[in-house]
């Protein structure tokens, strides 16, 4: 059950920008691994979403057009809160979780 709240979260996150992709779905093939083999293995063979599983399980790595999404969903996201005039308590602890996500992805190998 978890895999395929994971899979469909990681699905729904392609078109969503707020919506990580590629955490939701390293968390199904954790999930399917432990419980379906069958899932397990579409998931990591499958031509779109397998590549960046098998990158981070083989080598903690995160592509560099990956990188650059992410960052540019990230500022996306703070520039909306800006735009929509959030309180500064609220866009202090945004940036700062903004941030050490962004620090976290570039901190990584490129695959």
């Amino acid at each position: 059950m978890g895999g395929l709240a994971s899979l469909a979260l990681g699905v729904l996150g392609i078109a969503l920008p707020v919506l990580p992709t590629v955490p939701f779905l390293i968390l199904a093939a954790f999930c399917f691994a432990r419980g379906s083999d069958r899932l397990h293995d579409w998931l990591l063979h499958h031509p779109r979403l397998g590549p960046p599983i098998r990158d981070w399980q083989e080598k903690r790595a995160i592509s560099r057009k990956a990188k650059w999404l992410a960052s540019l969903s990230m500022a996306a996201v703070f520039a909306l809160s800006l735009a929509l005039g959030f309180r500064w308590t609220i866009l202090a602890v945004q940036a700062a979780c903004l941030g050490g996500s962004a620090l976290f992805i570039w901190s990584r190998p490129d695959a």
